[in-house]
């Protein structure tokens, strides 16, 4: 049987005597988008950053491709594939918004001094495809128009889109989304989703955290709540808006 592209097994994180991940296990699997919805202070960033290695979790242990990942640094998670677009943007603003996409792209033959020294033609041409890389990825959030401009120059919403759109550049083997539709309106935010589920089919997979249920439901192939950093429900979204779980942590209803 093949294992889950990432396996998180009895994870705990505690600030003090809080916790804020409590014994959580979970799959995700691989293609597709996998959803992890739940109320304000539930604990779904603090599993993020734990999964990204920001924080070491105090118990368990997290596997990427059959690997244990829980001690690593975050560049070493990284370079396995396991990449993050942060919920608050983290741009070079003073940059255009081309070259904060070409900083994200991978293995860059120009910056190793012989490359650049001998090798001038190769690593010319590697540039010009990264470019026209991030050129497509940029028209698929729609910021195409402003490719040459500096990112200080993006709306709030806009530069959420670009932090996506370097996440996908790094062509990650899975990509963690915090909230990647907010700010945006409902007609791009259900674009947005459909090409994730686009790039899902050539070998990218999707771990979202979404506050916008009525987008991620319709995408998303599974979906896991959590509330007061346990996970209280997981399956398909249907079978979630029909478990009384969800209403009662989520919604506050029973």
């Amino acid at each position: 049987m093949e294992r889950p592209l990432l396996e998180i097994r009895e994870v705990s994180k505690h600030f003090g005597g809080v916790y804020a991940v409590n014994g959580v296990s979970l799959d995700v699997k691989q293609g597709g988008i996998c959803g992890l919805v739940g109320p304000n202070g539930s604990g779904k960033t603090t599993l993020f950053n734990t999964i990204l290695g920001l924080y070491r979790p105090d118990q368990g242990n997290i596997y990427f491709n059959s690997s244990c990942i829980s001690n690593l640094a975050p560049h070493q998670i990284y370079a396995l594939g396991l990449v993050n677009a942060f919920q608050l943007p983290r741009l070079f603003l003073q940059m255009s918004v081309l070259d904060n996409m070409l900083v994200a792209a991978r293995g860059h033959q120009g910056d190793r001094l012989l490359n650049s020294l001998f090798l001038r033609r190769k690593w010319q041409e590697q540039e010009k495809g990264l470019i026209q890389e991030a050129l497509d990825i940029l028209e698929l959030v729609e910021l195409d128009k402003w490719a040459f401009s500096p990112a200080s120059e993006l709306s709030g919403g806009q530069r959420k889109l670009l932090e996506v759109a370097r996440g996908l550049m790094a062509k990650p083997t899975l990509l963690l989304l915090d909230e990647p539709a907010a700010g945006i309106n409902p007609v791009l935010g259900r674009s947005i989703f459909q090409k994730l589920k686009d790039f899902s089919h050539n070998g990218t997979t999707f771990f979202i955290v979404e506050h916008r249920l009525e987008i991620l439901f319709e995408f998303a192939s599974w979906v896991y709540v959590m509330d007061k950093g346990r996970t209280v429900a997981a399956g398909q979204p249907q079978v979630i808006i029909d478990d009384p779980a969800f209403y009662q942590v989520y919604l506050g209803e029973e």
